[in-house]
Parts: C-alpha cells; sequence; structure tokens
C-alpha cells in the first residue's frame, strides 16, 4: 500500500481529529489555524484519501455492562485459503471478538474479546470458539486493569 504524503497542518488536523473526532471545521480551524474553509477541503482529502476511514466514539465498557476484556491465542489445526476464510468468517459472526489479528509467533491469532463476565467469555470459549472444526489450541488471558489504551497512531 502506498505511503500518502502529509504536511505538518495535515498532522495536526490528524491529531486533533483523533483526540475528538466531532470537532466542527470551525473548531478545528482555531487549532490547526487554517481557515474554516480550508480545513474542511482538507479534511475530505484526507477522507477521500482513506488516511481517514470513518469517525466513533470511544465508549466506556464498564458503564455499559461488559467488566471483561480477554486475548485468545488461537492455533488452527490446518493451515490454507479455505480454513482461514472459514476462521475469518466465524470471527465476524461473533461480537464478543472485538479484534482479530493473524499473527507471527506461536499463536495464528490474536483475539481480543469482551463479554459482560466470566461465566460469558466462558461460554464463548467453551461453546463457540474451541467447538470451531479448524481450531485445534486456544490460550487466553483476563486483562485485569487497562494500563494504556490509546487507539490512535502517533501523528508527528
Amino acid at each position: 500500500m502506498q505511503e500518502i504524503s502529509v504536511d505538518s497542518y495535515d498532522r495536526a488536523i490528524l491529531r486533533a481529529l483523533q483526540r475528538d473526532a466531532s470537532m466542527t471545521n470551525a473548531a478545528l480551524s482555531a487549532v490547526v489555524n487554517l481557515s474554516p474553509s480550508q480545513c474542511s477541503r482538507r479534511r475530505a482529502r484526507l477522507e477521500q484519501d482513506r488516511l481517514i476511514l470513518g469517525y466513533s466514539a470511544r465508549l466506556d465498557p464498564a458503564r455499559l455492562g461488559y467488566g471483561l476484556r480477554a486475548i485468545a491465542r488461537v492455533n488452527l489445526s490446518t493451515h490454507n485459503e479455505k480454513t482461514d476464510e472459514s476462521f475469518a468468517s466465524f470471527l465476524t459472526r461473533h461480537d464478543e471478538v472485538r479484534e482479530a489479528y493473524s499473527v507471527s509467533g506461536d499463536a495464528d491469532y490474536v483475539l481480543i474479546i469482551v463479554t459482560r463476565h466470566l461465566a460469558a467469555f466462558a461460554d464463548f470459549i467453551h461453546l463457540n470458539l474451541l467447538p470451531h472444526p479448524q481450531v485445534a489450541r486456544v490460550r487466553s488471558e483476563i486483562c485485569l486493569r487497562t494500563m494504556k489504551s490509546d487507539p490512535g497512531l502517533p501523528i508527528r
């Protein structure tokens, strides 16, 4: 994938929007020292160039009743295009899986799983993940405390 060149104003816009994606162009213009119309044009270009992939709100999982976050490392029993597609399809059908990565190392996939409580996590593992025909092994860790959570990128 081709890297897109950005200047200092673009970087300032990206930093500001990572902190608060709901900023209006008028508010953004005060932060980056450009006119609202220039901010609007630059934001539209950053979106068109797919540097900005979308906007979302950060939610508090605990206040919404999601008290458990876990990391699961999954090994598949076989590896080919069909099994990878089957497992990817499985992941899209389960809302508990919030992030999924194909990784190097001793696991094939790393999953970030969010559930309401330990019993719901156990049910997901025992009733859904382990019975999947391609899953050979699952190792999981429960997250005890969030030490850092910064979903943005380090825009310098």
